[in-house]
């Protein structure tokens, strides 16, 4: 019988031998791949996190002790080990186990937070509670895979360095693919001195020790200071070339590390030594993404950080080839714009690969600029590359630019400087949850003066966009599509002004308004109320904001107008459309369709837009409703 079989929680583990535990760091890996290969998910860093999440829950005791993840995709063996092995078949499937921590699934779940960079100030906001209350519980938080170079982790950092009581631990998780300290042959080379040294350090006696001996030094006639000035600095020598802990020490924050992460023996015993110093310590780990399965391993791109379907053995993709994707066509055409236009630069957030930027990076690595996951620094770097003379494109998921808002608007629109951001993932995304939905972008962008904004109904309709957003130096320009394949390009059959009208029946009585992607529904709607006898007109804006005057004449020759978008309703394109025309004494009926502002959960694409009436059959009849009511209460009326 298969050791992990006999894991439904953390007290099973406590027992266990050393052998054991390795044979149970084995299966649960065979266990990750054989289950995420099936349902995707975020595979290699998970792997990588098998010995360190057997050693916290060995250590600390979940979930009185609270174990925070950031940003929350490396908590599947957590989940494992916490109950949840038999929901892996539903992982990121509908109603099935989240690919992040969840609250409503397990009472070890504290934090649902997967958005980078946040595990600190709530593990720094959770302990203080702690303390206040009187309790002596631990919070725990672990924190890498990126998340370290967010701005808001050091924030958080600066303050626990000087929060005195704590009982809080830092995991640093360095698996290369975070954040660059003075790792590799040092920490294999030291690490039993570094046991030796991490056991020592975050003794109490240790600290008042060392406290006892400044003292005598300092207080020593005339050659006092100059001896300790001495001793401070070949302490700190030593301990800087033992391991990279300037960074965190010249806080004032106690180091230990750096620690072998798949050395279970060795982070049990940093893990021990830190609950010990009673005070906020930090836990450095070094650990391999991908660890125990070669296709992982051997790729170097994001060692299978997330996956789709793929084969469990070979590693390659089960996914249906030649499918061409939105990220491909704007990867393509901006690297086509770089080459003609030496001003174009490009920004990303730890997201080369998946923004489709790594084909402009190849081409033109010296114009592109990887900050990590800062968003807000991307954003205001963009202002000031713009204010230098170039035009940078940032292309980030829709749902991580919410967090440059300010920066957005004060930044870059306030100067009134030519940046592009091009927003992946828009809309609903679908497994990944509600984080993940990209469903808030438009409404916050509404409100930046002088924002332009198109949602591509098509590829042809995309590069035209990216085009002339490049060409724009007097404000931001605003491109957002989602994550699914390109669709089928959709011609205009005629043009309004700089309104394309995509279907127009005899005698319209009904304006369709599509958006983005969700144009070949509008079509539809208007071909179903065409069949009914009802007169429609389909269009797209092309560019959303501003509402042109062009789409406002053409909401006031019709009786009624239904706007269809992939963003929530408060505040979106429709909510837009209708302010704008009250504004112009424009008293056409308006209903808008959209997502509904509220947490989306994880689920299938197709299935969550039929669910929130977002389909052709469902947005028709409501108008074919409306109208057939109208005419009957007209009717009774004039009876």
């Amino acid at each position: 019988m298969p050791l992990l079989d006999e894991i439904n929680g953390p007290d099973d583990l406590r027992d266990l031998t050393p052998e054991q535990l390795r044979q149970l760091a084995e299966e649960i890996r065979a266990f990750l791949i054989t289950n995420v290969s099936r349902t995707g998910g975020h595979l290699g860093p998970n792997l990588g996190v098998v010995e360190l999440t057997l050693a916290l829950h060995r250590v600390f005791e979940s979930p009185g002790d609270a174990i925070v993840f950031d940003t929350g995709h490396q908590s599947y063996v957590h989940k494992i080990l916490t109950g949840r092995r038999h929901l892996f078949p539903t992982l990121r499937q509908p109603g099935g186990l989240s690919g992040y921590p969840s609250r409503a699934e397990s009472p070890h779940d504290w934090v649902e937070n997967s958005h980078a960079s946040t595990s600190l100030s709530w593990a720094d906001g959770m302990a203080k509670a702690n303390l206040l209350k009187g309790s002596d519980r631990f919070v725990v938080a672990v924190i890498g895979d990126g998340a370290l170079t967010g701005g808001m982790a050091w924030e958080a950092l600066n303050n626990i360095a000087v929060a005195g009581e704590e009982r809080l631990v830092i995991v640093v998780n360095d698996n290369g693919r975070s954040y660059t300290p003075t790792v590799g042959g040092i920490a294999t080379q030291l690490s039993a001195l570094g046991k030796q040294l991490s056991a020592i350090r975050t003794d109490r006696r240790y600290e008042r020790t060392l406290q006892r001996i400044k003292e005598a030094v300092r207080n020593a006639p005339v050659i006092g200071q100059m001896v300790y000035g001495l001793m401070h600095g070949f302490k700190m020598g030593v301990k800087d070339v033992l391991a990279p802990q300037g960074m965190f020490s010249d806080l004032g924050l106690k180091y230990v590390g750096p620690i072998d992460g798949h050395d279970q023996e060795a982070v049990e015993l940093a893990l021990h030594q830190a609950k010990k110093f009673g005070a906020p310590v930090l836990v450095h780990c070094i650990t391999q993404k991908g660890r125990g399965f070669k296709a992982a391993e051997e790729n170097e791109q994001d060692r299978f950080h997330a996956v789709g379907k793929i084969d469990e053995v070979t590693g390659e993709s089960l996914a249906e080839l030649g499918i061409r994707t939105w990220t491909d066509a704007f990867g393509d055409e901006l690297a086509r714009i770089g080459a003609t236009n030496p001003s174009v630069v490009a920004i990303t957030a730890a997201m080369l690969h998946p923004t489709g930027l790594d084909q402009f990076a190849r081409h033109f690595p010296e114009r592109t600029f990887d900050v990590g996951i800062a968003e807000q620094h991307a954003v205001t770097s963009a202002a000031g590359l713009a204010a230098g003379g170039l035009h940078p494109v940032f292309a980030v998921y829709a749902t991580f630019l919410n967090r440059a808002f300010d920066q957005v608007l004060m930044d870059v629109a306030l100067h009134r400087l030519g940046v592009t951001f091009v927003l992946d993932r828009a809309g609903v995304t679908g497994p990944d949850g509600p984080s993940h939905n990209g469903m808030w972008d438009a409404s916050l962008l509404g409100l930046v003066p002088g924002l332009r904004l198109s949602a591509p109904r098509d590829e042809p309709r995309l590069v035209a966009a990216l085009q002339l957003a490049v060409s724009i130096d007097d404000g931001p320009t605003v491109l957002r599509y989602s994550k699914d394949p390109l669709p089928d390009p959709l011609p205009a059959v005629s043009a309004r002004g700089d309104v394309d009208v995509l279907l127009e029946s005899p005698r319209p009585r009904v304006l369709v308004v599509g958006y983005g992607q969700l144009c070949s529904i509008a079509v539809q709607v208007g071909e179903r109320l065409a069949q009914q006898g009802i007169g429609a007109t389909v269009v797209d804006p092309v560019w959303s904001l501003p509402v042109s005057a062009d789409l406002l004449a053409l909401v006031a020759g019709h009786e009624l107008v239904l706007t269809i978008e992939d963003n929530g309703l408060a505040g979106g394109l429709g909510s837009r459309l209708s302010q704008e025309a009250r504004a112009a004494g424009i008293d056409t009926r308006l209903r808008e369709f959209g997502i509904p502002q509220e947490f989306v959960p994880q689920g299938n694409r197709s299935q969550l837009l039929e669910e929130f009436g977002l389909t052709a059959q469902q947005i028709a009849r409501f108008a074919t409703e409306l109208i057939a009511a109208q005419e009957s209460e007209q009717v009774t009326t004039a009876g």
